[in-house]
């Protein structure tokens, strides 16, 4: 689980590809709480081979699962 809630973008997509750069997981979790992140990490895990299916949660919070 990557928890980038408070970070500004590129923070979040940067945990996103060092997660994905160290063990090429076949789900990978990521919470964010804010727009901007959700499109940068769909983008990016799209381009990857995942596919994104995003929660939207309490207080704009986003639950992004990435599935390989």
């Amino acid at each position: 689980m990557i928890d980038a809630r408070g970070l500004a973008c590129p923070m979040p997509v940067v945990m996103v590809q060092k997660a994905v750069k160290d063990g090429a997981p076949a789900t990978v979790e990521v919470l964010v709480d804010n727009q901007c992140a959700v499109e940068n990490i769909t983008r990016y895990a799209s381009h990857q081979g995942y596919r994104v299916s995003v929660q939207e949660q309490e207080n704009e919070e986003f639950a992004l699962t990435l599935t390989k």
